[in-house]
């Protein structure tokens, strides 16, 4: 299967429907949980930090880009005391929609402790460099094309110090046929019924994955994938053939 270039998810235009937005946010809440991508970048998360600082370091600093729901966040300073004693958690998203949506789904974000939300353009996070141990993204890197991939990694990479996590789908006809029966059997919203098929099909695969992290500089040092194949979290980080 092709990658399918150049084409929008009804995420990517005007979010004009907060029902919708936020009955597609408890969509992807409830896909997260069910198929494993909080697992994901959980597994991904701790071999990070084991690989870069030797351990699942107490205090970890993490940025999440694109949060949508800020699911993850939540699930990982939930497990924080067991896994990362200190965590913090600064999630971002592009869209004031979305933030808007999150908090509306969830309200207890507005006090979780050790997390923060706010709107800010993944090209330009707006942080200096290293102010974060890890920079992580899921369900973001499909909606860009290779150029904007590469911004976002090397924007994740300036303000991480220990590397970058990358959780996405990845591209296949079996996929995107779970995709299909999740958007058309276990949910009415529109978004996702549009949406989730679609993110496969603009989905990049692992080896093209690859080739977008050394773009930006980085190499992958972990890789984990979903029980069906349909899914991965990368751990990355800088190349050293390069710094």
């Amino acid at each position: 299967m092709e990658r399918l270039a150049g084409a929008l998810e009804l995420l990517d235009g005007p979010l004009d429907d907060p029902d919708a937005l936020d009955g597609n946010l408890r969509d992807l809440r409830r896909i997260n949980h069910w198929l494993g991508g909080v697992r994901l970048s959980s597994s991904a998360l701790t071999a990070l930090a084991q690989e870069r600082a030797g351990r699942a370091r107490a205090g970890l600093r993490l940025i999440d880009v694109g949060t949508g729901a800020a699911d993850i966040p939540v699930t990982l300073l939930h497990d924080a005391d067991r896994r990362w004693p200190g965590l913090t958690v600064r999630a971002v998203d592009s869209r004031a929609e979305v933030i808007a949506a999150a908090n509306r789904v969830s309200p207890q974000l507005a006090t979780l402790a050790g997390l923060s939300l706010a709107v800010s353009d993944p090209r330009r996070i707006e942080a200096p460099d290293g102010s974060f141990d890890v920079a992580h993204c899921s369900l973001v890197l499909h909606h860009l094309e290779p150029e904007a991939a590469v911004v976002l990694l090397r924007e994740m990479a300036r303000v991480s110090r220990l590397g970058i996590v990358v959780n996405d789908l990845s591209r296949s006809r079996l996929g995107w046929l779970g995709a299909w029966l999740i958007g058309h059997l276990l949910t009415g919203n529109r978004y996702t019924r549009q949406d989730a098929p679609m993110s496969v099909r603009r989905a990049y695969r692992v080896p093209e994955v690859d080739d977008l992290l050394k773009a930006a500089g980085l190499i992958r040092v972990r890789t984990f994938r979903g029980l069906f194949g349909h899914r991965y979290a990368i751990a990355a980080v800088a190349d050293p053939a390069r710094t």
